[in-house]
């Protein structure tokens, strides 16, 4: 809990997380888990491993803060319930006959540190993946979708917007046809798709024509197929910008975070043991995306929502960054890392469940 208020007065964004990475990797060392600091190019990621079992369980912790708003999604929480699983557990891994990693994964907000995890091989000998989010109620199975960060530039030709706009090109004319034409695709979109952004540069002056304008947008889709169409339609409405306008466009597509997919197992066991700690669960199905979608494509993995009292607040906003250290938040801290490590523990002694994970 200390570690929790601490991550949350000093908030680091994403693949910036040095003293949050750098605290983990103490407390893991000082619990007798061997340390690694830095993986598949990222400084401020974290892997803790102890036993020798051949039953390999990972627990993520996130702890990358947002700009402006900091712990406004609650990584201080993750961070601090998945290691107070590994410390919990640690001692118990040989017993149960598991090798057991705490992982550090930066970025989660922006930059999916976990897929560096994955296309560096690190889940290849992972059987099964879990952490737990906080959100203003509990939920076994939250509606975790695919999501793409796009990041739009338009170039024109500047000129004098009064006495020569003959000569311009006007980039944010383009922005506002692109714009236009995604608001009129809503009409056509199936139930679940979002397009949401918001313009990083507009211009310089009034008196002048634009010559460049960039914006930052999310295109989500319940699933990774549907999220690669709706791509489509988003780019040709960027297009359409370029067209009607000159201008140029240039696209940058960032990661794509995939769906989530949840183990049913793994999650029962999961549901059982934070019904029996007095939570109440909540079938709330509003969409968000994380990059342990990607993770549940690969291993078998749960990421339950651990509810706290956030006073009307919700993520994302710089009020539900104050719940997240309240007494509330502290209590989650300690509910989510009990019921990651009962969980733990009975996946590794139930003997369907661990022949299934090691098939």
């Amino acid at each position: 809990i200390e570690l929790s208020h601490r991550i949350y007065a000093n908030p680091e964004v994403g693949f910036e997380e040095f003293q949050a990475a750098s605290w983990v990797a103490d407390a893991l060392e000082a619990a007798g888990l061997a340390v690694q600091r830095g993986y598949a190019g990222m400084e401020t990621a974290v892997i803790g491993t102890i036993g020798t079992g051949r039953l390999h369980l990972a627990i993520c912790c996130e702890y990358d803060a947002l700009p402006a708003v900091g712990h406004a999604c609650g990584h201080n929480v993750i961070c601090t319930a998945g290691l107070g699983a590994g410390l919990a557990l640690a001692p118990l891994a040989d017993e149960l006959g598991i090798t057991l990693t705490v992982v550090g994964t930066p970025a989660e907000e922006s930059g999916g540190g976990k897929i560096a995890f994955i296309d560096a091989g690190f889940f290849d000998d992972i059987h099964a993946a879990m952490m737990v989010h906080p959100f203003p109620e509990d939920v076994i199975a939250p509606n975790l979708v695919a999501v793409q960060q796009l990041s739009v530039t338009y170039r024109g030709r500047a000129a004098h917007a009064a006495g020569f706009p003959w000569l311009g090109i006007n980039a944010a004319d383009a922005m506002v046809v692109a714009q236009t034409a995604i608001g009129l695709a809503r009409q056509q979109l199936q139930a679940g798709d979002l397009i949401h952004g918001f313009v990083t540069k507009g211009g310089d002056a009034a008196n002048v024509i634009t010559e460049e304008t960039k914006a930052d947008y999310m295109v989500r889709a319940g699933t990774a197929a549907r999220l690669e169409e709706l791509r489509v339609i988003v780019r040709h409405c960027f297009e359409a910008g370029a067209v009607a306008t000159g201008a140029t466009l240039e696209m940058v597509e960032d990661v794509a975070y995939s769906d989530m997919r949840h183990d049913a197992d793994m999650g029962a066991l999961y549901l059982k043991h934070a019904q029996e700690l007095g939570r109440n669960f909540s079938a709330n199905s509003s969409p968000v995306s994380t990059d342990m979608g990607n993770v549940s494509h690969v291993v078998p993995s749960i990421h339950p929502m651990v509810g706290i009292e956030s006073h009307g607040a919700v993520n994302h906003q710089k009020e539900f960054a104050d719940a997240c250290v309240e007494p509330s938040a502290d209590q989650a801290i300690f509910d989510g890392a009990l019921c990651m490590a009962l969980t733990a523990i009975d996946v590794a002694r139930d003997d369907a469940i661990r022949s299934r994970l090691l098939g």
